[in-house]
């Protein structure tokens, strides 16, 4: 699909149905907005050219053939072996194993690597992300809780960008997240013109479903309060009528955006590529797409072919189809397992209802102090019917769930289509599954699903949870990986990335300590830490496992891809709330060097 107009656009959000879903914030799945900001930047056709990204990112190095010794090396296999040599040879896994054993048997044909007493690691894989959003918004200005927990210094620091731009020049920026920054609950145009008057601004919410500009930006798109609204994509109003800068969703934001001609240039290709370094940068060399389809529509899978036989790709892309085009995927012709060993389809995915922290997540009771329990992006009976064709052609299914309600309905799909004389196309994932009562596990265990939790909910987000939105008792069955770890269910952790970081050490230790960002000391349900070796094998041979791919990567053993990590320190033997300053020292994909500590970071997010 490629959109060649603002309305086109427009009007394939009225047709999928996310017009309806403008003003729900928290979640990048059921976003919009990458789509448009892409539509008017970077035209479709040059991505489906592998020669297009050939002189874009960093070439891998040559492949490494060597044996590696005097390292931990957390092989990740059945028995979680931990064995002091590896072997790597042709881009493969050869052996893991002792040193003496290795090398006798490798010592003559592979170089002699000495790892100095450091770990090393299967390639961490990163089950949820959103790959080309990020790269949509990768460029613009980080003004994010990470970067500045304060709202006000993060408007200091567009202050002294905008006054190093030239005449007309926008400024945008990302990230901003009200739930996390101390300060106002929004921006509005007044605060924003304090930045500049002069220079049109217009900053995302982490979320994506909401933006914000000055009266610049306003009056350059003819914005005022005159200007009708769309129910679905409102204008913010003060008492007045008068707009107040804040965009609610794709339609309002496109009016503002598509006036900033700068983002016509925009090289998508190069800041896809700069997604796989920085990536690599955090240990990570596999990651999955959850809800491919929602920037370049059906031909995102071309692109990612393209990507791929660059040979700039530094990280394997699995992904899942977004549910939204279900009909075009159908034209197409997609399978499940269709790609190779760098580009995959894996799943077909379904967002269900919203996020907690947004107050649209589904659930079986109102919110706290509120009286309201959520929304249902897709009815019971439409999502029976999905669950039940899906299956029928085929697909596993990764079904977004954050509200208990929402996750009852999950299951009851489950159920319908197992008693419809199905069997599922294991594994089938609920995405986030965020309130988990004990009923909700033994159902998962029995039918056999695999939950994977954001658990930057409990680390960031866990005291608005207990003091905001569900109260003490509920917030504690939030991202229940102890309670599945003990039930035998496999699971597994991500970042949801543009909503967390992506960052495997730091997921690692929010998963082991449970411990709140805003209240250091603190922790939330701790009895659902988890141990290390828990965590770690949540993202490595679980994640593959997740991802269809565990036969190819996820542990070092004979025969699988040459993707490793070398970390400083054994994450098993620092202390738990300090495992996420590891270091990574280098990162290997296919045998190759693809990240090394002493060239220069990648930009955080």
């Amino acid at each position: 699909m490629l959109f060649d107009s603002p309305d086109s656009f427009e009007d394939w959000i009225t047709a999928t149905g996310f017009a309806e879903l403008g003003d729900r914030q928290g979640c990048a799945c059921c976003s919009s907005l990458p789509a448009l900001l892409t539509e008017i930047t970077d035209r479709t056709h040059p991505l489906l050219e592998a020669g297009h990204w050939a002189d874009r990112g960093r070439a891998p190095g040559p492949r490494v053939d060597g044996l590696w010794v005097n390292a931990k090396v957390f092989t990740m296999d059945d028995d979680l072996r931990v064995v002091d040599a590896l072997a790597v040879s042709g881009g493969r896994i050869v052996a893991a194993g002792t040193r003496e054993e290795l090398e006798a048997q490798f010592g003559d044909d592979l170089t002699l690597i000495d790892a100095e007493g450091r770990a090393i690691l299967p390639g961490f894989i990163e089950p949820h992300m959103h790959f080309l959003p990020i790269a949509t918004i990768g460029r613009l200005e980080n003004v994010g809780p990470y970067r500045f927990p304060k709202t006000e210094d993060a408007l200091s620091h567009l202050g002294t960008l905008a006054s190093k731009l030239e005449e007309g020049q926008w400024l945008m920026g990302r990230q901003f997240d009200p739930a996390l920054q101390e300060g106002p609950e929004t921006l509005t145009r007044w605060m924003l013109d304090e930045v500049s008057s002069t220079h049109p601004i217009l900053i995302y919410n982490a979320s994506l479903h909401f933006a914000y500009c000055n009266s610049k930006a306003l009056e350059i798109a003819g914005i005022d309060e005159s200007t009708p609204d769309d129910p679905a994509s409102p204008y913010g109003r003060d008492e007045k009528g008068l707009p107040n800068g804040v965009l609610k969703g794709g339609r309002a934001i496109g009016s503002v955006v598509k006036h900033n001609a700068e983002q016509r240039s925009y090289d998508l290709a190069g800041a896809a590529l700069e997604v796989c370094a920085r990536a690599n940068a955090k240990g990570i060399t596999t990651f999955c797409d959850q809800a491919t389809g929602m920037v370049q529509g059906t031909k995102e899978v071309e692109i990612y072919r393209a990507m791929a036989q660059s040979g700039r790709m530094t990280a394997r892309l699995r992904y899942s189809l977004s549910y939204a085009l279900e009909s075009q995927w159908d034209d197409l012709g997609i399978q499940f397992g269709d790609g190779d060993e760098w580009v995959r389809a894996v799943g077909w995915k379904i967002v269900s209802d919203g996020s907690n922290q947004g107050y649209t997540g589904l659930q079986r009771t109102p919110y706290l102090f509120r009286e309201d329990q959520g929304l249902a992006y897709v009815e019971p009976d439409r999502l029976n019917e999905m669950v039940l064709e899906r299956t029928r052609r085929g697909w596993p299914l990764v079904i977004h769930a954050n509200g208990d309600l929402a996750i009852d309905r999950v299951l009851d799909a489950f159920e319908a289509t197992q008693s419809a004389g199905l069997t599922l196309c294991a594994p089938c994932r609920i995405e986030h599954c965020s309130i988990l009562h004990d009923d909700q596990i033994h159902r998962i265990k029995a039918l056999g699903l695999s939950p994977s939790f954001l658990i930057g909910h409990v680390y960031y987000w866990g005291h608005a949870m207990r003091d905001q939105v569900f109260g003490e008792a509920k917030a504690a069955l939030l991202d229940r990986t102890g309670a599945c770890e003990a039930e035998g269910i496999r699971w597994t952790l991500h970042s949801d990335e543009p909503v967390t970081e992506m960052g495997t050490l730091r997921c690692v230790e929010n998963a082991v300590t449970r411990s709140l960002w805003k209240e250091p000391g603190n922790q939330l349900a701790p009895q659902e830490a988890v141990g290390v070796m828990a965590a770690l094998r949540a993202m490595t041979i679980d994640a593959a496992w997740q991802c269809h791919s565990d036969h190819e990567i996820g542990s070092l053993e004979a025969g699988k891809c040459g993707d490793f990590v070398v970390l400083s320190q054994d994450p098993r033997s620092v202390p738990l709330d300090q495992i996420s300053e590891i270091r990574v020292l280098e990162t290997y994909v296919d045998g190759r060097k693809v990240y090394s500590a002493d060239q220069d970071l990648p930009e955080e997010p």
